[in-house]
């Protein structure tokens, strides 16, 4: 059954899953009072249909004759969690993209942003009139962190506790439509950040209609959903229909699926499983395709695998072992997890495979850490030197551009931009924004503030960072993790950007740079020298590119496979704040080359 609110003419149909009540009832509260009588149906299942509901319409659920509350898959909450219910009519909006086909995952540059640090306003109205800013950088895909509603005006939407509901301070449903079908007139795909993991503290109120909970379990951020116990059935329909209402109503090409590490299912149909068949299923009869992208720190290479190989078939996956291992060797951070990173070797390691751990043991973790990867395609790997977890889990929300020195803010873009997997940008690194992305909530309940504030503190104690936490409750926490577009204008701010949209247009322009197979590119790591070259042919030419990890200048012999290569990237280059480039602008044969520090060169051969 429909579960919600659905107009349908002049009939609204109210469903909710409420499998230990007695008695429920509907209670549309504004413009008009009315009480209705549900009516129980199979499978714990209430459903009510009402006359003259038209969108806008407030209602709450009266449960057991006593106790109100807003639906559990409520559209919208325009007054917050605590507040009613509002009708809305999916039908009513007006898209502009029928003719919109997609983009290929292989061929996705991702930029994640936070909609309401984004811009000034923090809406998603604002953040649509900066696509064309977008699209001349080059990106073709718009992540945007979660949106569901959350408890107050500020938060990174991972509180979230109403899965169907757009954040009201953003814009509300027609703002985040507009948002998509503005990006889809520009080409830009946007996936949509979705958390089936947990939900938020303030607010919550599942647990009031059935067993969305479990105590099996315990995440991070405290109990677990339900997806293996008894009733689990209609929880993973739950969140499946929740994937396909983002998908369907809202337009988007993919969802990120926040931490699926804390999904536990111990079933034989594990909920991600069920997940992806489902939404392959939905829309494949609909002719359209869309992806659903994992974030998991298991490194387990099942949930990328196809079912016919045991796994869960889901599309793609963050891959942090990329991140630690490059943020490690240019910080030379070795605290908390990194301290399973800091060898160059790994970066080349995660480059060729995506996991840097197949099951060696981690120092971190105290025991083996992952499994076999290396037969799948580098497309099913997203990279990145920055997001929102790696910065604003910081204490201070240090980006990459507080903590090295600009020719390395060169080397990380590169190494991202042009690795064989899919890129990932962080809002604000292309720039070098020097905001730091803070933890921040607007949460209402004092014991609640300030469990976070020491939960904050406590996550911070193997690090060994200097300095006081920033007040997460504080709406100066917030204010500085603001962009500062104006940054944009100044030197060095306005070169790095310009070297970021040389490199994307590199990746765009030259097809060995776009997802190569396995056997059609390589990895050489100079250990001693702290130096990368990768090697990408296609069938009628190649090209090579070196990373230099190093701070200082290292000398590489190379042995080239073609006669000649012309130089189309030196980061060197005085036109990149360089001091001028030492590399030859054509090299033929074997030749020993010069490196400066935190060096990047690329070279194609001659057609």
């Amino acid at each position: 059954m429909n579960i919600g609110a659905y107009l349908n003419n002049k009939k609204c149909e109210f469903c909710l899953w409420a499998p230990f009540l007695n008695k429920v009832e509907l209670n549309i509260i504004s413009p008009w009072e009315k009480i209705v009588p549900m009516g129980r149906q199979e499978g714990g299942y209430w459903q009510a249909e009402v006359e003259g509901v038209s969108e806008g319409v407030r209602y709450l659920y009266i449960l057991e004759g006593k106790t109100s509350r807003p639906d559990p898959a409520s559209f919208y909450q325009p007054e917050g969690v605590h507040g009613p219910s509002c009708v809305i009519n999916h039908n009513s909006f007006d898209w502009t993209d029928s003719r919109w086909e997609g983009i290929d995952s292989k061929d996705m540059i991702i930029y994640e942003a936070h909609t309401g640090t984004f811009t000034p306003e923090g809406t998603f109205v604002s953040l649509a009139e900066r696509l064309d800013y977008l699209k001349d950088l080059g990106i073709n895909t718009l992540e945007i962190m979660p949106v569901a509603q959350f408890p107050g005006e500020r938060n990174w939407g991972y509180d979230g506790v109403y899965p169907f509901a757009v954040q009201h301070s953003y814009g509300g449903p027609d703002g985040l439509k507009s948002l998509v079908n503005a990006c889809h007139s520009k080409n830009i795909a946007v996936i949509l950040d979705v958390v089936y993991n947990h939900l938020g503290p303030e607010g919550n109120y599942l647990r009031d209609y059935g067993p969305y909970f479990t105590d099996k379990y315990k995440t991070f951020w405290g109990q677990a959903l339900n997806f293996d116990g008894a009733y689990s059935d209609a929880v993973k329909d739950y969140f499946v229909r929740n994937a396909i209402y983002w998908l369907e109503n809202y337009h988007f090409d993919a969802l990120r699926l926040d931490a699926v590490h804390s999904i536990f299912d111990m079933s034989a149909q594990h909920f991600l499983k069920v997940l992806s068949h489902r939404v392959k299923d939905f829309f494949r009869e609909k002719k359209r395709r869309v992806y659903l992208i994992a974030e998991s720190d298991l490194n387990d290479s099942r949930i990328i695998r196809s079912c016919e190989q045991g796994g869960f078939a889901i599309d793609a996956q963050w891959c942090d072992d990329f991140h630690h291992a490059l943020f490690s060797s240019l910080t030379g951070e070795r605290e908390g997890y990194y301290a399973d990173f800091g060898n160059v070797g790994q970066i080349a390691s995660s480059i060729e495979n995506g996991f840097v751990y197949e099951g060696q043991y981690s120092v971190y973790r105290k025991r083996s850490q992952g499994n076999f990867c290396r037969d799948i395609s580098p497309s099913k790997f997203i990279v990145f030197s920055q997001n929102h977890d790696q910065i604003g889990n910081r204490m201070l929300g240090e980006r990459l551009s507080k903590l090295v020195d600009f020719r390395a803010l060169k080397t990380a873009a590169a190494a991202v931009i042009l690795s064989p997997h899919i890129p990932l940008l962080f809002m604000g690194e292309e720039y070098a924004e020097d905001s730091p992305f803070l933890y921040f909530i607007d949460h209402h309940d004092r014991d609640l503030i300030e469990a976070v504030r020491r939960g904050r503190k406590e996550e911070f104690k193997s690090f060994n960072w200097k300095g006081e936490v920033p007040d997460p409750q504080s709406k100066d926490t917030f204010a500085k993790s603001r962009l500062k577009w104006q940054c944009l204008h100044k030197d060095h701010h306005r070169i790095l950007r310009d070297f970021y949209k040389e490199l994307i247009n590199l990746r765009k322009s030259c097809d060995f740079f776009k997802n190569p197979r396995k056997e059609l590119f390589s990895v050489t790591c100079f250990d001693s020298e702290k130096v990368i070259m990768v090697c990408l042919k296609n069938t009628e030419n190649s090209a090579f590119y070196l990373l230099n990890f190093s701070d200082r200048t290292e000398g590489i012999k190379l042995h080239l496979e073609e006669s000649s290569y012309s130089k189309l990237l030196d980061s060197s280059d005085k036109i990149w704040a360089g001091r001028g480039s030492g590399l030859p602008a054509l090299l033929k044969g074997n030749e020993q080359i010069f490196l400066e520090a935190f060096n990047v060169a690329v070279y194609k051969t001659e057609v």
